[in-house]
């Protein structure tokens, strides 16, 4: 993740590196190739999901990594716009790496623990997010914009090597039957994780619709300032801080006590985080509202994460949370969209009053639609179970 997050910010940079001049063409081309990967990705995760119940949960995160490996290098040997905006496309036909190992930890923990790894494995995902932009903006600046890709790269393939030798899949549990359409059927036929994916996507969106007018909102705050990049940065980063540290914290919780209950908390709170923000009247005093929501963000994906991986059968485990993956990722397109459109016809004040009142109105679904099964098979085959599984979380077993 440190790879991945720390050529976002200077993309921008690298497409006027390649030739585009003009103001409107830069910011155009801009949109393109930062929304294309999620378009791409938005439709193959689900496939790729579905194929790793079928071939192994290892082999998919393995073909994500070296699939990041290979369009991050192709990326760096850009030589026009055009050629950036298919790479990136390309990255995320090949990605889905986040799907893969949420699929490979959650199927190969015990589900009694299942909410502590997911937790985990977000904690390791935002430090990533929140180290990369930090290390790319100094790599580009000692090195150049295009070498960094090519470090991306190494790092990606480093990575795969790790899980090559180090990750062992444990539950080697295959899927014969069905295909992608099934997984969405399946989804369907169940209500619990019809309301999970649509939270999936509300929430996401949410917290999204922020990013994108958050340096407009700082700047209000301080002015003209010659450091205005680096508070903004700072003051942002504090949440991805507090994910980090919250992360594991709401997945040992999810573990103990109900997941709705947790997930209506966190949901409550990062809703009231981002309507804080309007009542500070400087930068000093938006740290500690940023820690709350961190602390409060940290236990909303993985919470519905660990919801949705403990519904699902092991069979189904990689197509399902490919979905789940499939569905934040749109959340997180169509958060930004949203707000730039809203904003520029009410106030940047008015995004964070809807970003809160979004999520605070979410925890009613969760908490009213999101209770966890009390049923367990015992004593069956491995095949009985996994028809009994299906049957409980849809709802259809007796």
């Amino acid at each position: 993740m440190i790879g991945m997050s720390m050529v976002i910010p200077f993309l921008p940079l690298f497409v006027k590196e390649l030739g585009v001049t003009e103001t409107a063409e830069v910011k155009r081309w801009s949109g393109l190739v930062v929304s294309g990967v999620f378009i791409t990705a938005f439709i193959a995760i689900p496939f790729w999901g579905w194929l790793g119940d079928r071939v192994g949960k290892k082999k998919m995160v393995l073909r994500a990594i070296l699939g990041l490996a290979v369009s991050q290098f192709l990326i760096g040997l850009s030589q026009d716009v055009v050629q950036l905006f298919i790479f990136r496309m390309l990255q995320g036909a090949l990605s889905g790496f986040i799907a893969a190992a949420l699929a490979l930890v959650s199927s190969n923990t015990p589900k009694e623990k299942s909410g502590f790894a997911i937790g985990f494995l977000a904690s390791s995902t935002a430090a990533g997010n929140l180290l990369g932009p930090f290390i790319g903006g100094m790599l580009a600046d000692a090195f150049g914009y295009r070498y960094v890709f090519f470090i991306t790269s190494a790092l990606c393939l480093i990575s795969g090597i790790l899980v090559l030798f180090f990750v062992k899949e444990i539950n080697k549990s295959r899927s014969t039957e069905g295909n992608v359409l099934d997984n969405y059927k399946f989804i369907y036929k169940n209500p619990r994780l019809k309301y999970a994916m649509l939270l999936l996507i509300i929430s996401a969106a949410g917290i999204s619709m922020i990013q994108p007018i958050f340096a407009l909102f700082i700047e209000r705050k301080i002015g003209e300032s010659a450091y205005l990049a680096t508070i903004t940065g700072s003051i942002f980063g504090v949440v991805g801080m507090f994910q980090v540290i919250s992360s594991s914290i709401w997945g040992k919780l999810n573990d103990r006590k109900e997941i709705r209950k947790n997930l209506t908390f966190a949901l409550i709170g990062a809703g009231a985080g981002y309507a804080m923000h309007i009542l500070s009247t400087g930068v000093w005093e938006l740290i500690p509202i940023r820690a709350l929501l961190g602390f409060c963000i940290g236990g909303v994906l993985p919470s519905l994460y660990s919801f949705i991986s403990k519904c699902i059968p092991d069979s189904r485990k990689g197509g399902v949370m490919g979905i789940a993956s499939s569905s934040t990722l749109f959340g997180n397109l169509i958060g930004p969209l949203s707000s730039g459109f809203i904003a520029s016809i009410t106030s940047i004040e008015f995004i964070f009053i809807l970003s809160g009142t979004i999520l605070a109105l979410s925890s009613i679904i969760a908490y009213h639609h999101l209770r966890e099964s009390k049923q367990e098979p015992q004593k069956i085959s491995p095949l009985e179970k996994s028809k009994i599984t299906e049957e409980i979380a849809a709802g259809t077993y007796d």
